[in-house]
Parts: C-alpha cells; sequence; structure tokens
C-alpha cells in the first residue's frame, strides 16, 4: 500500500514539473538581442567591465552565519521537546553541538572569520 502511494506521488509530481516546464515553454516570449546579453544593475546601464573580483571572505563569512542559523533552527523544535526526548534527545544534542563547535573552531583556526 504505502509502496502504490509513493508511486502514485512520484509519478504524479514528474508528470506536473514536465507539464509546468513545457507550458512555460510554448507560452514564453521569444526575443534574443543583444541587449539582453548585458548586464543588469538596477536599470542603470554599465560603465567599465561588469566582472569584478569579489574577496572570497564576504562569502566565506556568509556561508558560515547560514550555518550556524540554521544550527538554531534545529535547536528549536528540540527545545520544544526536550522533556519528552529524555537522555538518549540530550546525548544526541550534544553530539550536534559537538561537531559546530569543531567546525566553528575549524574555522578560526583558518582565520575565516577575521576580516582582512
Amino acid at each position: 500500500m504505502n509502496l502504490t502511494l509513493f508511486v502514485v506521488v512520484l509519478i504524479t509530481a514528474i508528470v506536473l514539473v514536465v507539464a509546468a516546464l513545457g507550458i512555460a515553454r510554448l507560452i514564453s516570449p521569444r526575443s534574443y538581442n543583444k541587449q539582453k546579453g548585458e548586464a543588469y544593475e538596477c536599470g542603470v546601464p554599465t560603465r567599465g567591465k561588469s566582472w569584478m573580483q569579489f574577496k572570497a571572505g564576504y562569502y566565506l563569512f556568509a556561508i558560515l552565519f547560514l550555518m550556524f542559523d540554521v544550527e538554531t533552527v534545529f535547536l528549536y523544535p528540540w527545545a520544544v521537546t526536550v522533556q519528552d526526548a529524555g537522555i538518549d534527545g540530550l546525548l544526541n544534542v550534544l553530539f550536534f553541538m559537538l561537531v559546530l563547535i569543531l567546525g566553528l573552531a575549524y574555522a578560526w583556526k583558518k582565520g575565516a572569520l577575521e576580516w582582512k
């Protein structure tokens, strides 16, 4: 019963995605010109080269922020059900926190948290 339901849901999902892509391809406007290939920056025409090199530190800092922000999202359900989880739930969360603290220590050691 569960396998049949899974197959039906999977086939329905595939059909809906293919149908949506097909309909979008059929009704979308097609106009190709030189202006379409240019970089768009808030409606202001670009001056000079639009390809600029950015420091990887910005991206690394943002990824680290997202990682520890998502950590709090995972900790919230645990905090709500902490009494029902018991000692097993506590050990699981302590292991989760240990992995995240080790990741933070590694990033700190590599200098990912310092602006240079």
